[in-house]
């Protein structure tokens, strides 16, 4: 039986209950014990650092040349809180029921609580560590609007919350590196866990300069390794961005939670042809200020600016009223779906709609004229005024749209197609984070827990920040505490020898295979499947197509894959074999758990499960759960139920009408 270990009591007491029964290790044990942390986003870096602060010995791993270059820096448009400094009616509770709604009743409600509570502490601790976000003319810090609310919570800085909060945290890592209480080891990929006595108790990682094996022991692990949206390979992740620690683990007991929950981002750069490897998000800030909408002709072929109004469709305002363009992403993703399929979308491919900032700027332009009591002010100054306004606000943005498409947004509409972006599912933790095997614990993206089916936007990286400073501190120590008494085991026992011998044997198969085909072409194969198939829309003829290709893939790949390089030495595309090997595993599980999950809930859809207006239907009677898939061989998983009971967000149909 699973045991989320959710603590007794109302649901706004069960943390502070929490804190003040959790056990506790003194400063003495805690210079004893070793903690490892695989990757230094968001949530690793945070998690080091302030384990590092409380005195562990902290070992911290990351497979890109520094943590600054984790995928957190990538976060465009904020982290939400609920400090409700605009005075619109916001709380700790109202941000907790826009997650549960949000997510489509389908996360667990002590963890949503909890986030909802620690919340303005991260801004609180943000601020402290000079992270520059925007401030009102002032000095007070400013708020802006994103998707599935209809108060301004989150806080920004300009299009790059993101980098300006890892650079934060980034600082507070090496401090504690430099003071000696963090050991950093850059360009280290972590390809196994070690489990001694039925606990996580080390690692093994792969040097990816060198390309040699090494073991470290730990008695905590710590995977903060983000999420695995390039499973679809055209995603808004970074290229590196993979599952392969968290597939590690699930092989080795950890069970993989909800892995068909992921996120369509609705407002990326359209795919532009056969030879991406990547797509750009275009922040959900944009929807601020951004219209959404379509000609109301089928076909038109005019240019956006020669579209008159009164033939403009602008359907989310048009089917949501009460949200407008700022509803949820699921739903903005499938409305823009449901337009180009049926045949309004614009650009040469058609798999694209506008994102016009027109109104705005004017708009904008007359809040200056006026705040500046500027007479007779000409439609062209007005303009211009509006359009320093909007820079101010999304102009790196804006630049970084024009130089990909070579198209000027202050002077014409973006074009905007919906993309991965995001993935809700991960390893399955309980309250404390921990995963099926103790002492393994899994932070931020990594893990299931906060978002249910659907991510509301600027949340990530307040769980990723959540789970880091402020939850397992805490929560650590309950496990550890009894741990004080073990001492480090050295890395020749039987365990770590035998964990190594398997990744090397695996990274030798994988070069002996010296087939025809590349690992690109692998990963690009893959992606295709899941994308038509376990996207933005999935029926049950798809999945099971999928799966049995897939498994053909598998075969393939093993037989035919072409590795080229040496293994002891720096190899880029064995480093990506590895991963994609994982993806194709991670891809056939996904398509098996959406299969199964026979009813749409947030970013899940099935065909056969929707409303007669097209938005998803839920089935609360059957599907009210977390599916938690335990691995049990090759193309064989057992799931597991964690039924979720709501005692204060009770179910309904979500509107947002």
């Amino acid at each position: 039986m699973l045991n989320s270990k959710i603590p007794a009591g109302p649901l706004d007491q069960k943390w502070t209950d929490f804190k003040g029964h959790c056990k506790l290790v003194n400063p003495a044990n805690k210079r004893k014990l070793e903690v490892i942390i695989v990757g230094t986003g968001l949530a690793g870096a945070s998690a080091a650092s302030s384990l590092g602060e409380l005195g562990y010995k902290v070992k911290a791993f990351c497979f890109q040349d520094s943590p600054r270059r984790a995928h957190s820096i990538a976060a465009q448009g904020g982290i939400n809180a609920a400090k409700n400094y605009q005075n619109d009616g916001d709380s700790v509770f109202r941000l907790f029921y826009d997650t549960i709604k949000g997510g489509d009743y389908r996360a667990r409600e002590a963890n949503v609580h909890r986030l909802a509570e620690v919340s303005a502490n991260i801004i609180d601790q943000c601020v402290a560590q000079g992270v520059p976000f925007a401030r009102e003319y002032g000095g007070l810090l400013s708020n802006r609007s994103f998707g599935g609310t209809q108060v301004q919570r989150t806080f920004y800085a300009a299009g790059q919350t993101g980098q300006q909060l890892l650079i934060g945290a980034y600082q507070s890592l090496e401090r504690q590196v430099a003071l000696g209480n963090v050991e950093m080891y850059n360009r280290h990929e972590m390809l196994d866990v070690v489990v001694i006595d039925g606990k996580a108790r080390g690692i093994i990682v792969r040097n990816l300069v060198t390309g040699k094996l090494e073991r470290h022991f730990g008695h905590a692990v710590l995977l903060c390794t983000g999420g695995y949206g390039n499973v679809f390979y055209l995603s808004t992740n970074a290229m590196g961005s993979n599952v392969t620690a968290a597939w590690k683990a699930h092989k080795k007991g950890a069970y993989f939670g909800n892995p068909c929950f992921t996120q369509i981002h609705p407002t990326c750069i359209p795919v532009s042809g056969d030879h991406q490897s990547k797509l750009t998000l275009m922040s959900e800030s944009l929807r601020n200020d951004g219209r959404i909408w379509v000609p109301k002709a089928q076909g038109d072929n005019r240019k956006s600016t020669e579209i008159p109004e009164n033939e403009r469709d602008y359907y989310l305002e048009r089917r949501y009223p009460a949200f407008g363009n700022l509803v949820p992403r699921d739903v903005a993703s499938r409305a823009a779906k449901e337009r180009c399929d049926a045949g309004y979308g614009v650009g040469s491919s058609k798999q694209a709609v506008y994102l016009d900032f027109a109104d705005a700027i004017q708009r904008y332009g007359k809040g200056e004229v006026n705040k500046r009591n500027i007479q007779g002010a000409t439609p062209e100054m007005i303009t211009q005024l509006g359009k320093d306004v909007v820079k101010e606000k999304y102009g790196n943005l804006f630049d970084m749209y024009e130089k990909i498409t070579g198209e000027n947004p202050y002077e014409v509409p973006m074009r905007i197609y919906p993309a991965v972006h995001y993935t809700m599912g991960g390893l399955w933790v309980d309250y404390e984070l921990m995963t099926t095997v103790p002492g393994l614990y899994a932070l931020g993206e990594a893990n299931f827990s906060d978002h249910g089916a659907n991510r509301l936007g600027a949340s990530a990286l307040m769980q990723g920040l959540a789970d880091g400073y402020f939850v397992v501190p805490y929560t650590i120590g309950n496990y550890l505490a009894d741990e004080i008494r073990v001492s480090a085991i050295p890395t020749d026992h039987p365990a770590f020898v035998e964990a190594e011998r398997e990744v090397a044997d695996r990274i030798n198969h994988l070069m002996n295979v010296k087939g025809k085909q590349t690992v690109e072409s692998f990963h690009k194969r893959l992606g295709k499947i899941m994308w038509d198939k376990c996207g933005m829309a999935r029926n049950a003829e798809g999945l099971q197509q999928a799966i049995e290709e897939i498994r053909q893939l598998k075969k393939e790949f093993w037989s035919d894959v072409r590795i080229p390089g040496e293994v002891n030495e720096m190899n880029p595309e064995l480093d990506k074999a590895n991963r994609v090997a994982d993806f194709i595993e991670l891809g056939e599980l996904m398509c098996i758990d959406a299969l199964n999950r026979n009813e749409s809930c947030g970013g899940h859809f099935r065909e056969e499960s929707q409303t007669e207006e097209g938005e998803a239907l839920r089935d609360d009677i059957n599907f009210s759960y977390v599916s938690a898939w335990e691995f049990a061989g090759e193309h064989n998983w057992n799931l597991h139920k964690e039924e979720l009971e709501f005692e204060v967000a009770k179910p309904t149909q979500r509107s947002y009408k």
